[in-house]
This record gives structure tokens, sequence and C-alpha cells, in this order.
């Protein structure tokens, strides 16, 4: 799967079930960070460029869920700092592209 947006949510997703937060927040960073890489497999797989934007755009707004919840685990969260910041970027030129 040489998609590089969604290789990084992987990696985001792994990085982040090894974060050590409160219960309630640890759910839902990985919650979100799942939904990162569900929404960019899916809407890879959309013909239309309207059903991949919006899948694309979903997955943006669990990239922005995700580093909320970072910010709100620092300085706890340093080592997701950088990872979740670049996965951010690329899903966001993604979106932009379409």
């Amino acid at each position: 799967y040489k998609f590089k947006s969604y290789q990084l949510a992987v990696q985001f997703y792994r990085e982040a079930r090894g974060q050590s937060a409160p219960r309630h927040l640890k759910d839902q960073l990985l919650r979100a960070a799942s939904s990162i890489a569900l929404n960019l497999s899916e809407g890879s797989a959309k013909r239309s460029l309207a059903d991949r934007r919006r899948f694309y755009e979903i997955a943006l707004g669990s990239v922005r869920e995700c580093e909320a919840i970072v910010e709100l685990l620092e300085p706890h969260s340093d080592k997701l700092r950088e990872p979740v910041d670049k996965l951010a970027r690329h899903v966001y030129n993604l979106v932009r592209a379409l």
C-alpha cells in the first residue's frame, strides 16, 4: 500500500497505542487515530473526486482531534507531537489537492 498519508496514519496509530494517558483521552485518541487510517483507506477506493474528498476531509477532522488530544496531554505526549504534525500536513495537502 504505497499511500504515504495512509502509512503515516498507521504509524501514528501504533505510536498512540503506546501513549499513557487518562483512560477517556486514550480511548478518544485511539478512536480518532484509527478513523484517520480507515477513512483514508476507504476514500482511496472511491471513484468520484467528491466521494474521495469527503472521506479525506473526515480523516482531516480526526487528525485535528488527535492534535487537540496531544496538546491536552502535553508535556507527557512529546513523542506524538512530531508524528501528528507530519500526518496533519500530509492529510491537509491531500484534501487541498482535490
